[in-house]
């Protein structure tokens, strides 16, 4: 936050009294940028603005000029702007508006700006949601949804956010109730939104326009809303597209009040740890999970092992592939396999588990309660010397069916190890893939000869 004086600004303003005050309410934590932004705006009207006798007729000629500075991609206005909306400097200078001194050549003039893009945007939104005329704001909706740029992203989640009755209770004591008929309209047009968005997850333009829609859904905090809008929706794609950790809260929001998501593939979304920390509390409701190609690290694997670990934990399916997994960050994950049977696909291909790191796994497999039936080990550095824990776990394993240990450094005792396993009658491996390691001819013999007493076995090298 250091680095943005005007958000420290805004949340001051905003947060302070719950901070001075003595009893807090924890129902008054504003839980949305929309609820944030609604008491910032509270408490200029309350607290920090000059007497203005119709605060309501002059946020709307304000809210109306804003607006019309978001549609031009606007920030700086002049004395002919305020004119135009019948607006005068000293009635909304305290908090509203910036006086800047602009110098052209000899000349001085002064201009006028939000302290933040944001507080423009948002004292728009409210200005159309207040409009007198409510079926104008399906007008502006459609029209804003449906450029491209962006310009309009936040003041769309910022007029949705408002349809809930928490976020306008507060501006309702100076700017009158907010119209139910334009609340009502508000949450129609999201429910078709979200239902058309949702069917398309193919593109990256689809994917972004459904995300957007996901952040009015968390905006408006309306969980009847979420449910009946995505009540049939079983798979959330959205591989590929960058995602920042107030993404991954809205994915959680939405995750926690929909039972009906079953696959959520987040593979190569730019997710770190903060992500994931963001996305953990939803986790757990999903049967599987795809979360390769991200940076979480250590610390972010030991957060998808908390929800391992849920009781209600619904998990089958778990890809990790290439997620800067080393054997140190391992041992949370192993633990939690070991007592999670619901798991039955675990990819760890392409971390650098080495050794130490498949001998956690190997712990793991030889567990009772893990009954994992394909392993990734793909790329994981594993070498003839860990090969024997390995070895020993699949001549004990009941449950594991495909194993991956494609492009590790075996060599032909590595795969003797694996060999004398899979002769094992407990072991119920059927397809093996071993390309890309390091034995010889004599090796590969011993891996052709497996198929003989086992015919069922295919072994890919």
């Amino acid at each position: 936050m250091s680095y943005n004086p005007s958000y420290c600004w805004i949340l001051a303003l905003a947060l302070g009294p719950f901070f001075t005050q003595r009893v807090r309410d924890p129902q008054r934590v504003p839980k949305t940028i929309t609820q944030l932004y609604s008491y910032y705006i509270y408490n200029i009207l309350k607290n920090h603005s000059r007497e203005i006798e119709n605060p309501r007729d002059v946020l709307l000629r304000v809210g109306q000029m804003a607006f019309r500075g978001v549609s031009e991609k606007k920030i700086v206005f002049t004395d002919g702007d305020l004119i135009k909306f019948n607006l005068q400097p000293s009635q909304f200078l305290s908090g509203f508006l910036m006086e800047l001194l602009e110098r052209q050549d000899s000349a001085r003039s002064v201009v006028y700006t939000f302290p933040h893009l944001t507080i423009q945007e948002f004292v728009a939104a409210v200005a159309q949601f207040l409009n007198p005329h409510p079926g104008d704001i399906l007008i502006f909706l459609t029209e804003a949804h449906n450029t491209t740029d962006g310009r309009f992203e936040i003041f769309l989640r910022f007029v949705v956010g408002l349809s809930s009755p928490m976020t306008a209770q507060g501006l309702e004591e100076f700017l009158g109730p907010f119209p139910h008929q334009t609340t009502c309209r508000v949450i129609d047009w999201v429910k078709e939104e979200v239902k058309h968005q949702s069917g398309n997850m193919r593109s990256e333009a689809g994917k972004r326009s459904l995300l957007n829609t996901l952040h009015y859904l968390f905006e408006s905090q309306n969980r009847g809303l979420a449910q009946a809008t995505l009540g049939s929706v079983e798979t959330l794609s959205f591989s590929q597209l960058p995602l920042t950790p107030i993404d991954c809260a809205v994915l959680s929001h939405v995750i926690g009040l929909c039972d009906t998501i079953k696959h959520l593939d987040l593979w190569d979304c730019h997710i770190q740890c903060e992500g994931i920390q963001r996305l953990g509390p939803g986790l757990h409701k999903c049967q599987e999970l795809r979360l390769g190609l991200n940076n979480l690290g250590d610390s972010g694997v030991k957060l998808v092992s908390v929800a391992l670990r849920n009781p209600e934990c619904k998990i089958q399916k778990l890809w990790l592939s290439e997620v800067v997994l080393t054997d140190s960050g391992a041992e949370d994950l192993v633990s939690a396999l070991s007592t999670k049977p619901s798991l039955m696909e675990l990819d760890l291909s392409y971390n650098k588990l080495g050794d130490s790191g498949v001998k956690l796994v190997s712990s793991a497999l030889r567990n009772p309660e893990c009954e994992i039936q394909e392993l990734g080990l793909y790329n994981v550095s594993l070498t003839d010397s860990g090969a024997e824990d390995l070895a020993s776990a699949l001549s004990t394993n009941p449950s594991l069916t495909g194993l991956n240990l494609g492009y590790n450094q075996l060599g032909d005792s590595g795969v003797k190890l694996v060999s004398a396993a899979l002769r094992n009658p407990e072991c119920k491996i059927q397809k093996l893939r071993l390309y890309g390691n390091r034995f010889s001819e004599t090796g590969k013999k011993e891996l052709r000869s497996l198929q003989e007493p086992r015919p069922g076995l295919t072994v890919i090298v």
